[in-house]
């Protein structure tokens, strides 16, 4: 059995998780998640685009109710 540890913190993780290709412990995962300020949206018809600001996000969407 090998032991598999987090790149950022050096905490031992789960021979599932390291199977899956994660290099970080569930901490270090969600707080990198959380760190990520874009999102790549898929338009509707067309291709991918890379939003940066939620704003620009939030109009993307037709059905959304008044604000």
């Amino acid at each position: 059995m090998t032991m598999h540890f987090c790149a950022n913190c050096g905490y031992g993780i789960g021979d599932g998780r390291a199977a899956l290709g994660y290099r970080t412990c569930l901490a270090c995962g969600d707080r990198e998640a959380r760190s990520r300020r874009r999102v790549v949206a898929p338009l509707n018809k067309s291709n991918y685009v890379l939003i940066t600001n939620p704003e620009d996000l939030k109009q993307l969407n037709p059905k959304r109710v008044g604000e």
